[in-house]
């Protein structure tokens, strides 16, 4: 039931609902609006009441007017654009009387038709898109529709969204129509995703804190323990932007006529004496910190905020009655966060872990309570201007809209791990960018070293990285928990994590700006025939890390012989360079990838230019030292971009291109508000993928093990342009037979093996004839695959 609160002016979405009239064909009971060419709006009413309003999920249809030819048939119409024809016989919606062709596709499974599930060899055809939560999942679970389709086509479902009126607060539909979105991209799965960005609103940019390693643990700190152990990674270089405290932080220990200690607003002064000075410390520390909260319960007698919450509702604070969690009702709402969060906000808090875990029914029939949260948390944390930023389980379809998201208390297991990169990737398919895991695993399962290092690298390469661990003794994921040498391996990744800040915060505005999230599938931009792109598909866990990188997360144990993980993907058409080992790999085929348990497979296209911070200020400041790493093989050219993390930023963009047949690096000049950038700034380039060059005038190292040119160009103003040339350039090939050595060398098994396969690799005069030496040598594949990886991956 609906109060007479009107909510502030922060808590109301702007929206801009109304289709432009000549875009808009209607009938008796229906109405069909052409948002795109390939986006068309159904509706059909019986009472021909139609919504104008916007919803829970769409927030404009102003869209530009663009082509399209209208022929009527009796109560029916005939509607044809560039990109599809589409008829409707003017009844109740039916598998007959509406269906859509795309244009140059009537052959077999290009047809939509109202209410047809679309099969693809007899599964699912559509891609996927992504779930509410991971919680309890050991393996995979069943996804939502995404906009993606191996047929062409995708509907979003609107009809029992509510919709968001004037005064931002959310109503019923007035009436039981069906209200539908047609996406008939064909394959062109990022055209797809734009459209609904356009329709739904655009990812946000996160801040830029967000964007590196997050602590977080159930556990029960005191303030003194937990800023020693924020002292203690630092001593360590070991860098950390974020710090979550779990429930611990508030009461949990409570009188049993209030319940559970579950829900809690009320410092624990047990653990934390001086909640002010406490936040203040990590803030002083470089952290911004997260408190995790379970609202559900409401908030009882004993809370201190629980008086000025009771008179703000009308209530008696002395009859000391709990306040039940009515979150469905606009004036608990505004009464709540005035009166609960903003006071704690106000000590230091920076944003919140919305850990709701109680389904979705709230006193109003149909409304998601996990919607409101999120809806009206991320727009109340912008209103002092800051940019607004929340965490939080996935709530359907537009919740792109209030990042970031938690995905639930994942299970500790190999099973768990093999399915998230696939989970993280195939949500872009619904627009969803910015998944956070439980990275390392929360809960049950067992203990494994090498699980939790090889999660700790997927992290490293994902939208975020946020160690996790649930309330057990053993379960925590600081790095010497793992002994020396998965100790360094786990600190050498997040350290890595917080060198890649300059290119993920550049990605994170390209997702904004472009509507492209961070992680993508392979087959988003796969290049390559018709054949090419099929293959694509069918490598689930491999995707798309921002425009230059390409990561295949190796997600199952070593093989304890070889001491290498594998894992098999298609390699999209080019050349792949490893971003660890630079070797060169040619695309367009099948490859089984296998590495040590310090690195994984993260591959750069040809001409990729992704910059790092460089020098040992590990913060997420806007760097200066920067360090710029080019993968030789083709032109590139990549823009930095950088602001000053407020709402309305003020941004600067430093353009970095590379020519390959001149040898020349150019960066900057830096455009924009350069007063937010450091003035001068200090460059290191290295070029991955070429043979030892000269670079007059500048002090230069070769790597051979790795092809990589290092060079320290020096401190240079940011709005003047730095240009380093090489002494002409050459590529180098993968220097097989020492890299294969190397592997002979580390492999547990006989040394008859050893030989015989350094035999086969020596004694064969040409490519082909040292392939069948090694095939015919007899070697396990745990061994013969490595060898026959690196014989084969240029060739």
């Amino acid at each position: 039931m609906r109060s007479m609160t009107r909510l502030p002016a922060h808590l109301v979405l702007p929206t801009t609902p109304l289709a432009d009239r000549a875009a808009v064909i209607t009938g008796q009971h229906w109405r069909i609006t052409v948002l795109t060419e390939r986006l068309l709006r159904l509706e059909y009413a019986a009472d021909g009441t139609f919504e104008d309003r916007a919803t829970q999920t769409v927030i404009n249809r102003a869209f530009p007017v663009v082509p399209f030819t209208v022929t009527r048939h009796g109560d029916g119409v005939r509607l044809v654009t560039s990109s599809l024809e589409l008829h409707y016989d003017g009844a109740p919606f039916s598998p007959s009387g509406l269906v859509a062709h795309l244009v140059g596709g009537r052959q077999h499974g290009q047809t939509w038709r109202f209410g047809v599930v679309p099969k693809h060899y007899g599964g699912r055809a559509n891609l996927g898109g992504t779930a509410r939560t991971l919680d309890d999942v050991d393996g995979p679970t069943e996804l939502d529709d995404g906009l993606a389709s191996m047929a062409g086509y995708a509907i979003l479902d609107d009809s029992a969204s509510f919709v968001l009126d004037t005064d931002g607060w959310v109503s019923p539909r007035t009436g039981t129509g069906v209200d539908l979105y047609l996406f008939a991209h064909g394959r062109d799965h990022r055209a797809a995703l734009q459209d609904f960005y356009a329709l739904t609103g655009p990812q946000p940019l996160i801040p830029r804190f967000a964007l590196g390693n997050w602590w977080s643990r159930y556990h029960a700190y005191t303030a003194a323990e937990y800023t020693a152990l924020m002292d203690r990674f630092a001593a360590e270089n070991l860098p950390f932007s974020v710090a979550v405290i779990d429930m611990d932080w508030h009461l949990v220990d409570v009188p049993p006529e209030y319940g559970t200690g579950w829900t809690g607003y009320t410092w624990n002064r047990a653990l934390f004496p001086d909640p002010e000075v406490f936040l203040a410390g990590l803030h002083d520390r470089g952290l911004k910190v997260a408190l995790n909260v379970h609202p559900a319960d409401g908030v009882r007698a004993y809370e201190d905020a629980h008086p000025a919450l009771a008179r703000a509702l009308g209530l008696d604070p002395e009859a000391r009655a709990a306040i039940p969690f009515a979150i469905a009702d606009p004036e608990f709402l505004v009464a709540y966060l005035e009166h609960v969060h903003h006071p704690l906000e106000a000590q230091g808090v920076d944003f919140w872990w919305l850990d709701w875990q109680q389904g979705t029914h709230s006193s109003v029939a149909g409304l998601d309570p996990l919607w409101l949260l999120n809806h009206y948390h991320f727009l109340d944390s912008a209103r002092h201007g800051n940019r607004p930023l929340t965490f939080s389980r996935y709530a359907g379809p537009g919740s792109h809209r209030y990042p970031i998201g938690f995905s639930g208390d994942t299970v500790n297991s190999w099973e768990s791990l093999a399915f998230q990169p696939y989970f993280t990737a195939t949500a872009a398919n619904i627009g969803y960018g910015w998944w956070s895991h439980d990275i390392g695993g929360h809960m049950q399962g067992y203990r494994d070293g090498d699980l939790v290092t090889r999660w700790v690298q997927f992290g490293t390469f994902s939208p975020i990285n946020r160690l996790h661990s649930t309330n057990n003794p053993f379960a925590g994921k600081e790095p010497w928990r793992f002994g020396a040498a998965r100790g360094a391996i786990i600190s050498d990744f997040l350290r890595l994590r917080h060198r890649l800040v300059p290119y993920l915060y550049t990605m994170n505005e390209r997702a904004a700006r472009l509507g492209e999230p961070v992680a993508t599938p392979l087959y988003y931009g796969a290049p390559g025939g018709e054949a090419a792109v099929l293959q694509a598909y069918e490598s689930p866990n491999t995707y798309f890390f921002g425009s230059e990188l390409l990561v295949v997360p190796i997600a199952a144990p070593g093989d304890p012989g070889s001491g290498l993980g594998a894992v098999r993907t298609w390699l999209p058409a080019g050349t792949w360079t490893d971003w660890f080992t630079g070797v060169r790999y040619t695309g367009t085929r099948w490859v089984v990838l296998h590495r040590p348990l310090a690195t994984l497979p993260v591959l750069a296209k040809a001409g990729a230019i992704v910059p790092l911070v460089g020098g040992d200020d590990l913060s997420v400041a806007n760097p200066a030292h920067l360090h710029v790493r080019v993968f030789a093989g083709a032109d590139g050219e990549f823009t930095l971009y950088e602001d000053d993390d407020a709402a309305a930023p003020r941004a600067v963009r430093t353009p970095i291109t590379w020519q390959q047949a001149e040898g020349r690096l150019t960066i900057g000049p830096a455009e924009g508000a350069v007063d937010v950038i450091p003035g001068r700034r200090r460059w290191t380039i290295s070029v991955t993928g070429i043979a030892p060059a000269e670079v007059p005038g500048l002090e230069s190292s070769y790597d051979p093990g790795t092809a990589t040119l290092m060079i320290e160009v020096g401190e240079h103003a940011a709005d003047e342009p730095v240009v380093v040339r090489l002494g002409g350039i050459a590529p180098t090939d993968n220097d097989v037979t020492t890299r294969c050595f190397a592997l002979l060398e580390a492999a547990e098994i006989p040394y008859a093996d050893k030989d015989a396969a350094w035999a086969a690799l020596t004694g064969e005069p040409n490519l082909a004839r040292r392939v069948a030496a090694i095939e015919g040598v007899g070697l396990k594949p745990e061994i013969r695959g490595p060898l026959l990886e690196l014989l084969l991956a240029d060739a």
